[in-house]
């Protein structure tokens, strides 16, 4: 399976691919579910190779390390699930 920060930098830089409608899937510690969010609302920091930001509906912003990335859909298809 390909690494998660992979598949994102993929659907980042692959034009072809990422025409596409893309939700992401995480580990919300605080209230112990994967919440999905679109991946519009992902920032990706140049000098942060282990995490992105997500702004939540407040305007928040939290820092989000890959390893909490649970599963990866495109066009409502799940293509990316970690193990466990």
């Amino acid at each position: 399976m390909i690494p998660v920060h992979e598949l994102l930098s993929r659907i980042r830089w692959d034009a072809e691919f990422a025409a596409a409608d893309f939700v992401i899937g995480y580990y919300d510690r605080t209230s112990g579910e994967i919440l999905r969010v679109p991946f519009a609302r992902l920032g990706f920091p140049p000098d942060d190779h282990f995490r992105f930001t997500l702004v939540d509906e407040e305007g928040a912003v939290h820092n989000i390390p890959y390893h909490r990335v649970r599963e990866v859909f495109r066009n409502g298809e799940r293509i990316w699930c970690r193990e466990g």
